[in-house]
């Protein structure tokens, strides 16, 4: 039995094109949602529209996330928000090196442990991502990827920290592209990650740590991905923008969470 939580986070990436629209997105979840603690909630809206969207979801169970920090509290660094700037917006949690950042602007390991240390210092609660290109996996690579970022992204990281950490494992040719691991593939990447989890810290601290899998995750597809013992939640793209579609994969965590995955 899973003591864990699942945790469902949508992230608006670029999108969408104005405030009313993103308030309207984030009025609809909230009402979807409503006063269900069952299962964790965040979105993640762009920056721009952290302030209306917290005021959209106050006196709601939602999170909100910020898609990336910078590591340094202030200074001359154009087009970069501190942490401190995110709590100040209503942020309760922010998303570290996703894929689009690895692999689309260069970010490092090196760079998502400086923002991981400074996300912890402040109080949020990082999302960092990992995952694999194409290449990498049909290579065989997966584990050994997965075992880089892991040691680079959480190094210096105490156990204790390492338990108010949430992981996402993103392969990177799942995102965005309709093609989805399938529950087998993501079980296996998230069962690798736990026991490297296991290693680095330990046991008990892999039991605890919350994994969720992102890459093409929809409500029909949702159910068979969030039912594996080890995928404890899902980092939503595309679903999320559209209420419907993020509500059918919440609603499907409900029922993983009622059915399959109740409390000990």
């Amino acid at each position: 039995m899973s003591h864990r939580t699942l945790f469902i986070a949508g992230n608006w990436k670029m999108n969408p094109a104005s405030r009313a629209s993103a308030v309207a997105l984030a009025e609809a979840v909230k009402a979807g949602v409503g006063a269900d603690t069952s299962v964790h909630v965040a979105v993640a809206p762009p920056a721009l529209f952290l302030e209306a969207i917290d005021k959209a979801i106050d006196s709601s169970p939602l999170g909100l996330a910020a898609q990336n920090m910078h590591w340094k509290a202030d200074g001359a660094y154009t087009g970069e928000h501190s942490a401190a700037m995110l709590l100040d917006a209503g942020c309760t949690h922010v998303i570290l090196g996703h894929s689009e950042r690895r692999h689309g602007m260069g970010e490092t390991d090196a760079q998502v442990n400086l923002k991981l240390h400074a996300a912890l210092a402040a109080g949020l609660i990082p999302i960092v991502c990992l995952g694999e290109l194409l290449a990498e996996r049909e290579a065989g690579q997966t584990e050994s990827v997965l075992q880089t970022q892991l040691s680079g992204s959480l190094a210096g990281l105490t156990p204790e920290q390492m338990g108010g950490v949430v992981l996402a494992y993103e392969p990177v040719w799942a995102i965005g592209t309709g093609k989805v691991a399938s529950p087998e593939q993501a079980q296996d990447a998230h069962a690798f990650i736990r026991r490297t989890l296991a290693t680095q810290f330990s046991p008990a601290i892999a039991a605890r740590v919350v994994v969720q899998y992102g890459g093409s995750v929809k409500a029909d597809n949702a159910h068979g991905l969030l039912s594996c013992p080890d995928i404890d939640g899902a980092l939503v793209g595309g679903a999320s923008l559209k209420a419907d579609d993020f509500l059918g994969i919440i609603q499907a965590a409900q029922a993983v969470t009622t059915h399959e995955k109740a409390r000990a």
